[in-house]
């Protein structure tokens, strides 16, 4: 995700590259992103984030706290933290970082193609001028929603953050069981992600509810009724609210 933000912000001409630094542990990650990107590249986290105005913490949350070990009481006062460490609390990050100018971002894969969906929050210490630049760069990376309660954060996490992974998951089934059935797989590809594409885009559009959608299509007693009764049988609708339970409950364990 970091590198994501990264290519979108220098695509979208927030900043040079020249301007832009990346701090890893993998040299060969660096090496990868210097020559593609024309970054500069660190495995020092703490001469990363005092090279720029924005510091952005896109790290897996078991590692955070040594992350912020090197950072603590060591950022510029004016720069602005922009977290997307999934489930970590804005009132963690202060405390870790010892600074108060923080925005908790949870953005999702489809922002790596600007088509993402980002939900963030942030400190009051975030000023008016910072949440112009937030604004900027997560709108860059797609549709962004804006929310004074964070705990709005976790779940968004389990439906935009976690939700690229089940589509993904339903496409592979989607394409496999036409595949099965006797169809090229290219062909099952193009018909399975125009559908979704297109189903998307028209319900999105449309004044009516997805129930009614549903119902406009489903003939009694045709092909769209019979698949529809697998999954009621198979308790489809369930089985999504519990996964998305599940993964709302591991972002909460996760900020804990």
């Amino acid at each position: 995700m970091g590198a994501a933000m990264a290519a979108a912000v220098i695509k979208n001409n927030l900043a040079d590259a020249s301007d832009v630094s990346v701090s890893d542990v993998s040299v060969e990650r660096l090496e990868t992103l210097k020559s593609e990107m024309g970054v500069y590249t660190t495995q020092s986290n703490l001469e990363a984030a005092l090279r720029g105005e924005i510091i952005v913490l896109a790290v897996k949350p078991q590692i955070l706290d040594g992350v912020m070990a090197e950072l603590s009481g060591k950022l510029h006062p004016k720069s602005l933290v922009f977290s997307v460490v999934a489930g970590r609390k804005l009132a963690a990050l202060e405390a870790g970082l010892r600074h108060q100018a923080i925005v908790r971002a949870m953005p999702n894969t489809p922002a790596q193609i600007g088509k993402g969906m980002t939900v963030w929050t942030a400190t009051r210490d975030v000023t008016p001028s910072q949440r112009t630049h937030v604004e900027a760069l997560v709108c860059v990376m797609g549709r962004a929603i804006y929310t004074g309660y964070e705990h709005f954060l976790d779940l968004a996490t389990a439906l935009s953050g976690s939700g690229p992974a089940y589509v993904f998951l339903f496409l592979e089934s989607l394409i496999t069981g036409a595949v099965e059935l006797g169809m090229p797989d290219e062909m099952a590809k193009k018909l399975a992600f125009q559908t979704l594409i297109g189903a998307a885009e028209y319900a999105r559009e449309s004044d009516k509810s997805l129930d009614e959608l549903r119902r406009n299509v489903t003939s009694p007693g045709g092909t769209t009724a019979e698949a529809l009764k697998v999954f009621d049988e198979a308790d489809f609708s369930g089985i999504v609210r519990r996964a998305e339970a599940a993964a709302y409950k591991r972002a909460q364990e996760l900020g804990a």
